[in-house]
């Protein structure tokens, strides 16, 4: 509105006496006001966010000066970008200002020590070495396990030896990640035992291809643990892994109509059918995969090669001919918004 009635009054100047300057003068201040306007209203708005955000994690039994910190490493990343741009300027407050003013909002409160999650200690030290998986990035890792050990803490320890086992994992060292899982196990008593232990021990033995220990202990976790995504790939692969492909193709199919955006249940059913020798079904499973993975043109090749393939029945030829239309359509689609973005 402010803009709008700066356009209007710079027009009555400009035909009137006070000439072009006067008009060109009120709607440019009319423009900058209103964007100083919208300026205010955005840092208003991110220190509402801010307000609510403590809130959040105050309500949620989150240790409130750990947003403190976290700002704080905000500034040190940030700290060589937009010096020079006066704050009225920002859309967000100075991280200075946002820091004061959450110490402000926590001065007060009583401090908490928490303990960590172990599963929360276990998914750290896993993506310390998914991170950087390089020969390398896997040693230095190694070294930071082996000095975390130094602190003879019940809790370092699983850790640590949880951190050398994925590590051993990594490097294909099977026997050596073996035993390190289950010192790490020992270790962990009396704490509840953690899915993560599990899902590298079942890997180890699908390594190792010891189908059928790897299928008894998928199968176990997957009763203890039904909602597991890993877990159920898992028990598909070792399904696979023991040459129970009948088993796992009735499995995966049903997965694959409960968990339809999930590409790793539609690339294991594609490996189950290879395993069966059932070519046709095979890349009709990966064109879906493809789909998923937004890739239309591999999805469309991979249709035309389940159509030429041998065992392709009368069935499968109408199914794929369906679906290449679909996807013929939606590539269409995409290449008629892609030029109109263009």
């Amino acid at each position: 509105m402010i803009q709008l009635a700066s356009i209007v009054l710079g027009a009555l100047a400009g035909v009137s006496r006070v000439g072009g300057d006067a008009a060109m003068a009120t709607m440019m201040g009319g423009t900058g006001l209103a964007i100083q306007r919208q300026l205010n209203f955005s840092r208003d708005a991110e220190r509402e966010a801010d307000r609510v955000g403590l809130q959040i994690l105050r309500d949620g039994g989150f240790d409130t000066s750990g947003m403190v910190a976290f700002f704080g490493r905000l500034q040190s990343a940030s700290r060589g970008f937009g010096d020079a741009v006066p704050p009225y300027l920002l859309t967000h407050p100075l991280t200075t200002e946002r820091i004061a003013d959450i110490q402000a909002r926590i001065r007060d409160q009583r401090y908490k020590q928490r303990a960590d999650n172990p599963d929360f200690q276990l998914i750290r030290a896993r993506v310390r070495l998914l991170q950087n998986n390089t020969s390398q990035g896997i040693r230095d890792a190694q070294a930071y396990f082996e000095s975390q050990l130094r602190q003879n803490t019940k809790m370092q320890i699983m850790v640590s030896k949880y951190g050398l086992a994925y590590a051993a994992y990594l490097q294909r060292s099977y026997d050596k990640a073996e035993g390190l899982l289950q010192e790490a196990r020992a270790a962990s008593q009396p704490m509840v035992p953690s899915i993560l232990f599990t899902n590298l021990d079942i890997d180890i033995k699908l390594a190792k291809k010891q189908g059928a220990q790897a299928l008894k202990e998928a199968d176990a976790a997957r009763k203890q643990f039904p909602l597991s995504r890993v877990v159920a790939h898992q028990y598909a692969d070792a399904l696979i892994e023991g040459q129970r492909n009948d088993v796992a193709v009735a499995y995966l199919r049903d997965q694959a109509q409960l968990y339809r955006h999930e590409v790793a249940v539609q690339d294991l059913l594609a490996k189950a059918y290879a395993a069966q020798g059932k070519q046709a079904l095979q890349h009709m499973a990966l064109a879906e995969s493809y789909v998923l993975q937004g890739s239309l043109p591999a999805a469309l090749e991979q249709l035309g090669i389940a159509r030429k393939a041998p065992d392709a029945t009368f069935y499968d030829q109408a199914m794929i001919d369906a679906r290449e239309r679909d996807l013929k359509e939606q590539w269409k689609d995409e290449m008629k918004e892609t030029k109109g973005r263009g």
